[in-house]
């Protein structure tokens, strides 16, 4: 890597802080021993600047708002290069600091030769810097190649999580997107996010966590909350996740990782429980807002056989909802491979229990037309079937007190869940001969269909 260059418009470092700007463990935000227990920073100058003068030839440009000009000074090995000049030099420069990082690892061949090609470093870089800048929505953020006129990355300043999320990520992700707000006085914890929908989801996991505003990963927070999209994403797919955590940060331990990329934390699991509770809550409340797409036929497109038929017109098209499915012979050939576990219902109304417990009436032979019946005095199949007719039941309006008395306390013994899920329910299959798979949003319940009839007879007579 033969160039890095971070640019910003802060408040500058002193020139009197300049000398020592690269020595280890050096910092400006301890003041006593106990600030050690309350860091909420990304880290020490000591760490970072020291490690990367001794592997590279690191220069940095500085301006305070009282000072009349800019300081250019270089480092080598955490100390100021003595190049028989003023070190550091004035120069002209905005406020601010500018760090250039050159020939990254020019005295380590070894660890030089282990990085990709620059490709793949820039996309490092860049996935880094977008979820930073996503995160730092306050602050405007550029990234650019060197040598291009193009930035690969721009953020407005003061700008929002969500308007980060649809300008980096794009329009079909943050459409999707739901707010998830938890906070909890007993583990001295809160969390925001914004996570997908039940309609959203992709083949590649993308898990933004926050803990004291550092980008960081926790591998039980990813589970949990993987565990809990299961149950809602078809399998093999993942959702979007973008959480910022805040907790105590005496109860963080941020070197279990040897990059700092992994942390621990105090109550680990309860905090991760309750943020999955949470979620869990806001998923399930967002089913109303499924929706299921499909592929409209093109104007003009030859149609060989319908086979989907409406239950209202009883023509060759079919409705799910306000659209029109028409079906042809390659649907039936695709459908014919499916496995009958992949076959699903959406509609509630398409079919239920009720179909099977219609009671059916023949009518007696004598009124079956001549044309109907065989020489040997038999009816004929399509003669019985036309005649099977549903007999309807008319409630009678019955003015007793004792009878309008047991009704307003049959209505009021109710169980409304129940009835709910009876008069909305998808029939979904036989288990065996007394036992019925049915369905009502999204559970499903083994029912038995001897007892049901039982009871759905004796109601009716």
């Amino acid at each position: 890597m033969k160039l890095l260059q971070i640019q910003d418009d802060g408040w500058g470092i002193r020139k009197d802080d300049l000398p020592i700007l690269c020595e280890r463990f050096t910092t400006s935000k301890l003041q006593t021993f106990e600030d050690l227990h309350t860091i909420g920073t990304y880290g020490f100058r000591g760490e970072a600047l020291a490690s990367i003068s001794h592997v590279s030839h690191l220069t940095i440009i500085t301006r305070t708002n009282d000072s009349p000009c800019a300081y250019r000074a270089e480092y080598s090995n955490g100390k100021l290069v003595d190049n028989g000049s003023a070190n550091p030099k004035a120069c002209a420069g905005n406020q601010g600091t500018i760090i250039t990082v050159e020939d990254l690892f020019y005295n380590m061949e070894s660890r030089r030769l282990a990085l990709k090609n620059a490709s793949e470093e820039y996309s490092k870089i860049l996935e880094v810097v977008t979820r930073y800048s996503l995160h730092n929505c306050k602050v405007g953020f550029s990234l650019k190649k060197e040598g291009e006129n193009n930035n690969d990355l721009r953020t407005p300043p003061n700008s929002t999580v969500a308007d980060n999320i649809r300008l980096l990520y794009g329009m079909q992700i943050a459409r999707e997107l739901i707010p998830s707000f938890c906070e909890d006085g007993s583990y001295n914890f809160k969390m925001s996010s914004l996570i997908s929908n039940g309609n959203y989801s992709m083949k590649k996991s993308t898990f933004i966590l926050f803990i004291n505003n550092r980008l960081v990963e926790s591998s039980g927070m990813k589970k949990a909350l993987d565990g809990i999209y299961s149950a809602y994403l078809p399998k093999g797919s993942h959702p979007f996740i973008y959480l910022s955590l805040e907790v105590e940060p005496r109860n963080v331990d941020v070197n279990v990782h040897p990059t700092k990329h992994e942390v621990h934390f105090l109550h680990e699991d309860a905090i991760i429980s309750i943020i999955g509770n949470s979620i869990d809550k806001i998923l399930q409340g967002s089913n109303q807002s499924r929706t299921f797409y499909i592929q409209s036929l093109l104007p003009g497109a030859a149609i060989s056989s319908t086979v989907v038929k409406s239950s209202e017109s009883k023509n060759k098209k079919g409705s799910i909802g306000d659209h029109t499915v028409i079906s042809t012979d390659k649907d039936i050939e695709n459908s014919s491979s499916l496995a009958p576990k992949f076959l699903v219902r959406t509609d509630p109304k398409e079919q239920t229990l009720e179909k099977f417990l219609t009671k059916m009436t023949s009518d007696t032979s004598d009124n079956v037309p001549s044309s109907q019946t065989s020489r040997s005095g038999l009816q004929t199949p399509n003669s019985i079937s036309s005649k099977s007719t549903c007999m309807s039941i008319e409630r009678r309006n019955m003015n007793l007190d004792s009878v309008k008395i047991l009704c307003e306390r049959i209505k009021s013994d109710c169980h409304n869940e129940l009835l709910t899920t009876f008069r909305n329910h998808s029939f979904i299959g036989c288990v065996d001969r007394t036992h019925a798979l049915i369905q009502h949003d999204t559970k499903l319940y083994m029912a038995n269909s001897v007892m049901i009839r039982i009871l759905f007879l004796f109601i009716n007579y």
